[in-house]
């Protein structure tokens, strides 16, 4: 038998078709049995009737369970009253593998979260995974295809450091042949030093914070789409921030229309930040903005937490930039706006429907001095930061870059209730396993 793909099936919607998969539903009945075939591209209802095939053939379908592997062969033809309205008679049968009991409940209501994550190894076969995880691999693909239009390099940095980082106390801990040093949370720091020799250089490679929160919206692991420029300053960066954004989610509108539907996303606020360009306010804009909008005071000098980055969001159909955040909260390498030394040049791109930050970026400062003194404020060891200033000393141009959250923007894709959802096997606080 020469196998098609369950989706070439449907599209030939006639004749002898010969495919393979897993059995993702099943119902017995006294002279046919109804089986619901999948495999990665769709699934569809097969029909064994007992008078039409072998002894054999029937008593092995009498013996299929939820997820046993098959072959077969037969003839499709258009069923309104089936799952994807096109029906294979079945004349050959051949078992892969009889699956023990499915461990996963198939027709409950409800399912516990914390049994689907017990169970995430088999549970990345139901549909709506896999729908997600075909939309994963188009953002992927869209963020590499974007940058290397570009003329960006591919830069990669190791995951081990000496503990070079933004935020102390958020390290992972790791031993190191005795020595103790840490998973890195960002490519930035040796990016710093590959653009001197590449320019322009992005990277989309894992990242670690541990950052004790249990939030919809953060993971131990994610995956960090990170991007660093010689020459360019923050206009230009927010540029290339928009872009690289609209650039995936034209790519996925166009590759995985039938797997937002599958999910049910409404896909208009998502049409809207292709048409629009995104709004760019400062942080004391957008502390106004929540004030006389949405009836929310905030002291200057304090972060956007998750409500207010909601309600400022609100007021948008598009992702939105602030720029410009108090210097003091920002991370060191932030270097001060000469027009308004109290803030930094930098900025957070917004996204709304509650999904918050999805990129941070900044110029980065050159001056060895004001990196040194905002080092020591924030109580780290200059001595461990020897090699980041020797980028500064031999040949220093202005540069900047950001990071890109992938599990965050696949989150708003897709219009996920969680983030773990949106990466295969999730780490959070609770999970480690499997």
């Amino acid at each position: 038998m020469k196998f098609i793909s369950v989706q070439q099936a449907l599209d030939k919607k006639r004749g002898t078709v010969s495919l393979r998969g897993w059995v993702y539903r099943e119902r017995k009945l006294k002279d046919k049995i109804f089986i619901v075939l999948r495999d990665s591209s769709n699934i569809i209802q097969c029909i064994i009737k007992k008078e039409k095939v072998s002894k054999q053939i029937w008593k092995d379908a009498e013996k299929l369970t939820i997820e046993s592997s098959v072959e077969l062969e037969g003839s499709i033809y258009k069923e309104k009253r089936a799952p994807t309205n096109y029906e294979i008679s079945v004349n050959k049968l051949k078992i892969i593998q009889f699956a023990e009991k499915f461990p996963i409940p198939v027709r409950k209501q409800y399912l516990s979260p914390e049994l689907l994550l017990d169970y995430r190894h088999l549970w990345i076969r139901d549909p709506k995974m896999t729908a997600i995880l075909k939309i994963r691999s188009t953002v992927f693909d869209a963020i590499r295809e974007y940058f290397k239009k570009q003329g960006y390099y591919e830069f990669h940095a190791p995951s081990i450091t000496s503990g070079v980082a933004e935020t102390g106390p958020t390290l992972f801990k790791i031993d190191y042949f005795g020595k103790p040093l840490y998973l890195t949370q960002t490519w930035q720091f040796y990016a710093e030093a590959g653009i001197f020799g590449l320019e322009k250089i992005f990277t989309i490679a894992p990242s670690f914070r541990a950052e004790r929160s249990k939030t919809s919206r953060h993971l131990a692991e994610y995956w960090h789409a990170e991007v660093e420029a010689a020459w360019i300053k923050l206009p230009e960066l927010l540029d290339i921030a928009e872009e690289v954004v609209k650039y995936v989610i034209k790519k996925v509108l166009q590759t995985n229309k039938k797997e937002l539907e599958f999910l049910k996303r409404d896909t208009k606020i998502l049409e809207s930040a292709l048409k629009k360009k995104f709004p760019r306010i400062t942080y004391d804009n957008a502390l106004k903005l929540l004030k006389e909008k949405k009836s929310m005071t905030v002291k200057w000098g304090k972060d956007l937490r998750t409500i207010e980055e909601d309600k400022l969001t609100e007021l948008f159909d598009t992702p939105i930039f602030v720029t410009n955040y108090p210097k003091e909260i920002m991370a060191f390498y932030k270097p001060r706006d000469p027009k308004k030394p109290e803030t930094a040049i930098c900025f957070d791109m917004l996204v709304p429907e509650g999904y918050g930050e999805l990129i941070g970026g900044s110029e980065r400062d050159t001056s060895i001095a004001e990196l040194k003194k905002s080092l020591k404020a924030a109580g780290e060891k200059i001595e461990k930061y020897k090699w980041y200033f020797d980028t500064r000393r031999y040949g220093s141009v202005p540069h900047s870059g950001f990071g890109l959250g992938v599990e965050r923007f696949i989150s708003w894709i897709c219009h996920l209730e969680h983030i773990r959802d949106a990466i295969p096997f999730p780490r959070t606080m609770a999970r480690y396993w499997p």
